[in-house]
């Protein structure tokens, strides 16, 4: 076997640890070139892993090096995959993939998560905006630092912009009322609202539309799985028995609209005393993993018990933004990175993307 070959092997045998395969299999090598032991190899990824860059050239450069390289130089980049939707909305028609972040009941930290999840996705490269579906209770606006007051800029035909913050972009029905006042709205007039966001917000280009969800399994969400092409949902819950229940009811009614759930991620896993270090598990244990081992669905990650990240939220700077290089941000990141893979190998799949079904049981 010539050096050539010896090294194609060679790099054969890694395994991304986000798709589970080796990186030809994968469509990953854009190209593969050696001469005389050097090598020039350039990857491109159809998820965003910014993150993971240093890492994986470190260990690529090391294993070909050991097979018989003399020089390895390594090119890497990514390029997301857009979804395929059945229908359109033309203010979404450059929004590549659209996630909902939901959950059963509320106080799980839902919207922290998604906010964090958002963020962290733009620190791994992609281009991202949130749209904060939850009508009577919207808060990203304040967790991006929004100061109140703040309205988006109008356009002709009653299209607007959505308001930047943090390298997101934003629309919340928050930016059109007055801070205090209460969403005293019966379902149509609610879904109406909606409907007005989803269509007259002018999003561009995007890799991905995080929409946060109100809790629960009502009118919001039967507009949005009607009104926008959702390329996949992803269910927040703590360790406990009267959340896991609810997210339960969540994960079945977007198995009623056609809508694929990614995954769970299990908030508030665990608390770890700030004095001693001590671990305690106050919601419960292994919770997010039975729920999704139930659904043959995934644990996309387990996120802990944490006043940092509580008060950074109501800071107007979420963890992912206000302390990029801490664990809990990285503990976000590797979520981002396996939210991104995982919505890659659903678009490989032919995701034709939901269609409303109702099923009377």
């Amino acid at each position: 076997m010539d050096i050539s070959s010896s090294l194609q092997t060679a790099l054969a045998s890694y395994q991304d640890p986000y798709l589970q395969t080796d990186l030809f299999s994968a469509g990953i090598v854009e190209s593969f070139v050696e001469d005389g032991g050097s090598v020039q190899l350039s990857l491109v990824f159809p998820y965003v892993n910014k993150g993971e860059q240093s890492s994986v050239e470190e260990k690529l450069s090391q294993l070909l090096i050991a097979a018989g390289a003399v020089s390895v130089a390594i090119k890497q980049g990514f390029s997301i995959k857009a979804a395929v939707q059945k229908s359109q909305v033309p203010s979404l028609a450059k929004v590549k993939n659209i996630v909902a972040i939901s959950s059963g009941k509320g106080g799980v930290g839902k919207s922290t998560t998604a906010v964090n999840l958002a963020l962290a996705l733009a620190v791994e490269g992609a281009t991202v905006g949130i749209l904060d579906a939850d009508i009577y209770g919207p808060s990203q606006g304040m967790m991006l630092g929004i100061k109140p007051g703040t309205h988006p800029q109008p356009l002709g035909d009653d299209k607007m912009l959505p308001i930047s913050a943090l390298g997101l972009v934003s629309m919340s029905i928050a930016y059109m009322i007055d801070e205090t006042t209460p969403m005293v709205w019966r379902g149509p007039m609610v879904s109406g609202a909606i409907t007005q966001m989803v269509n007259q917000t002018q999003w561009g280009e995007l890799d991905y539309l995080l929409i946060d969800m109100p809790p629960g399994t009502g009118d919001i969400q039967l507009t949005l799985s009607q009104k926008v092409p959702i390329t996949a949902a992803i269910v927040v819950t703590t360790p406990q028995d009267i959340a896991l229940l609810d997210a339960k009811r969540g994960i079945e009614m977007f198995r009623k609209v056609d809508i694929p759930v990614l995954g769970v991620v299990e908030n508030m896993s665990v608390h770890i005393c700030s004095n001693c270090g001590h671990q305690e598990h106050i919601f419960g244990d292994g919770g997010g993993e039975r729920i999704a081992s139930e659904y043959q669905s995934e644990l996309l990650g387990a996120l802990p018990l944490n006043i940092d990240i509580r008060q950074q939220a109501d800071s107007g700077l979420p963890t992912v933004a206000a302390d990029g290089e801490g664990v809990i941000a990285a503990n976000y990141r590797a979520i981002a990175r396996k939210v991104s893979a995982r919505l890659q190998q659903l678009n490989s799949q032919g995701n034709q993307g939901p269609q409303l079904s109702i099923v009377e049981d």
